[in-house]
């Protein structure tokens, strides 16, 4: 802009602003930096002197950039922090103790022991700044460091340059209280500029949520917080860990019942429930054709405003190009609009279409459960797919499991490598197990023209099944059809197998359709070419993995072959991985 704008009485204007912004931007220690109020006001100058004096020149170009500046600021984007409620639990516990150490008063000795609604209580009413350097501990150090970040990003760039502290896998109102305490005694004073956003991720999380919530919003310094906030309060809902934790049909029911009463409580005590999904690339991540799910929620579901995550594949394939982009952005628009003007009609779920989805979701959860507790689930998944290539590959945001522990424990294994593995194995098993049981069991009864007819008036429930028709549709069980005869693993590839045969036979009946996604041959169409891509590379995966076995097997394995092998695992893995538009 400065290049075009040389006109009389603007181009000193812009080259002081340039220069000033430039100068700030490689030496973050000047501190000269203009007000982003006074950085507004001149563009404002600069446009009103272009339509006075200079026939409206490039006025299209600098109300372009008025509206980025307005948009974005000088943060650009606004960062979130995030961090698992255990770790804040442990986190606190040592500042407690440390601080006790210390000489100070600010808790009580049995602090530790008293109960979760004593220690709230306690939380409620701190106020004291706390010097952070006599802790030693590092993840206490890192922790409150990333509080003091938000306050030098607020001074810096305002308020909109980080507001949000997002807690993972929150179970109770004392994980939200104790991020509340450590902002007070970080010194932010009487009022907190943040919002703490708890995230409830797993199937028993969820099914507790409203009472949390109720617990908050009746405690008077978190209530007192929140009208100083808007009476807004942003609740995260985890698809990813509730799909890996209770299966497909169960996590999806349970984040739109979560909603549900978390909508019901929070409208009870005056609050805006901000729903925040944490929506992936595939169905099993909270992925598929977004649009459609949100269209499908009904009148019981806050709708004023929605925010959800987009991830990985689907931040390029969808937002990639302007046209992509704005057809995505018109899609969810209008999925908001048709909601709102259509809800009742459509999507306001019957007393008997609630109880066959409760039906259905908990059978389908005993089946996912049944299969995820079974011997041969975690050592399926360790040595027959491409799980722990993922930490080597090193394209994650973040690790592939939580702990740093050696074996493999599921609870801390993350969803991205969780999903991606049964993606590359092309099995997609967080996408469709327990669908198959869960709808033959009304067919067995003779009841499947119950199933049909809720198909027919719910959307929720199609756009659910149409999700899950996607994850068959990218299922291809040809290309390890080799371990059906496996001596250790082919009872359980079989088990697989079979609940794919019948979860792909009964939505296609469900759906009247004689093939997958036969509404969508355009997406299919998508699916085949991509697929097509991919194959060749996932034979070579599958080819390097079974190596490795047989290499392992050996008395005294040849190490360099494996290491050769490996290597070839691990460079599939991106190719697989850029060419699936949703693979986690």
């Amino acid at each position: 802009m400065k290049r075009h704008l040389t006109f009389e009485g603007i181009e000193e204007i812009i080259s002081d602003l340039t220069i000033n912004i430039f100068d700030n931007s490689v030496n973050t220690q000047l501190n000269t930096l203009i007000s982003l109020p006074y950085f507004k006001k001149k563009l404002k100058t600069i446009k009103n002197i272009l339509i006075e004096n200079h026939q409206s020149l490039y006025l299209n170009e600098v109300d372009d950039l008025i509206n980025k500046v307005h948009l974005f600021g000088y943060h650009f984007a606004s960062l979130d922090i995030r961090q698992d409620s255990r770790v804040h639990h442990n986190v606190f516990a040592d500042m407690v103790t440390t601080l006790q150490k210390n000489g100070s008063t600010i808790f009580k000795d049995n602090y530790l022991d008293l109960s979760e609604k004593e220690q709230i209580n306690i939380l409620s009413n701190l106020s004291e700044k706390i010097d952070i350097s006599i802790f030693k501990n590092e993840m206490v150090k890192k922790t409150l460091g990333s509080i003091e970040a938000i306050k030098t990003i607020q001074q810096k760039n305002g308020e909109l340059g980080s507001n949000r502290y997002i807690i993972s896998n929150n179970q109770t109102a004392l994980n939200v209280m104790e991020t509340f305490a450590m902002f007070k005694l970080s010194g932010f004073g009487k009022k907190l500029p943040v919002d703490i956003v708890p995230l409830f991720e797993t199937v028993e999380d969820l099914k507790n949520a409203a009472s949390v919530m109720q617990q908050l919003y009746s405690n008077t310094a978190y209530k007192n917080h929140l009208k100083d906030r808007k009476n807004k309060q942003t609740i995260m809902l985890g698809f990813s860990d509730g799909t890996k934790d209770g299966g497909y049909l169960m996590a999806n029911w349970s984040i739109f019942k979560a909603k549900e009463s978390l909508t019901e409580i929070s409208r009870e005590f005056g609050i805006t429930a901000l729903f925040f999904d944490g929506r992936g690339g595939p169905p099993a991540r909270g992925g598929g054709k977004t649009n459609k799910f949100y269209a499908s929620l009904g009148p019981t579901i806050e709708d004023e405003e929605i925010q959800l995550t987009v991830q990985g594949q689907t931040i390029s394939s969808n937002f990639g190009t302007l046209e992509a982009s704005q057809f995505n952005m018109e899609q969810l628009l209008s999925a908001g609009i048709s909601n709102d003007l259509y809800s009742d009609v459509n999507n306001k779920m019957s007393v008997q279409n609630t109880k066959i989805m409760n039906d259905l979701a908990e059978t389908s959860y005993q089946a996912y459960v049944d299969f995820k507790n079974h011997p041969k689930f975690l050592p399926y998944l360790e040595r027959m797919s491409t799980l722990k290539y993922y930490a080597k590959t090193n394209i994650g945001s973040r690790p592939s499991k939580r702990s740093k522990t050696e074996g493999l424990n599921f609870a801390d294994l993350r969803a991205i490598p969780f999903v991606g593995s049964w993606s590359q194995l092309k099995q997609n098993v967080p996408g469709f197990f327990g669908v198959g049981t869960a709808l033959k069991k009304y067919e067995d009864k003779g009841e499947f023209d119950k199933l049909q007819q809720f198909y027919k008036e719910s959307d929720f429930f199609k756009a659910l099944i149409g999700n899950s028709m996607m994850a068959l549709s990218k299922s291809f069980f040809e290309l390890t059809k080799y371990m059906e005869n496996d001596e250790k693993f082919g009872d359980f590839w079989k088990l697989i197998y079979q609940e794919y045969k019948t979860s792909k036979r009964l939505i296609l009946k469900l759906a009247g359709y004689t093939k997958l996604m036969q509404n969508n041959p355009v997406g299919k169409a998508s699916i085949d070419m991509r697929e097509e891509i991919v194959l060749p590379l996932l034979t070579i995966q599958q080819f390097a993995l079974l190596k490795i076995q047989e290499l392992q097997k050996e008395k005294n394995p040849n190490t360099a072959a494996i290491k050769i092998y490996e290597k070839m695992v691990t460079r599939s893995l991106f190719g697989n991985i850029n060419a699936s538009r949703n693979s986690a």
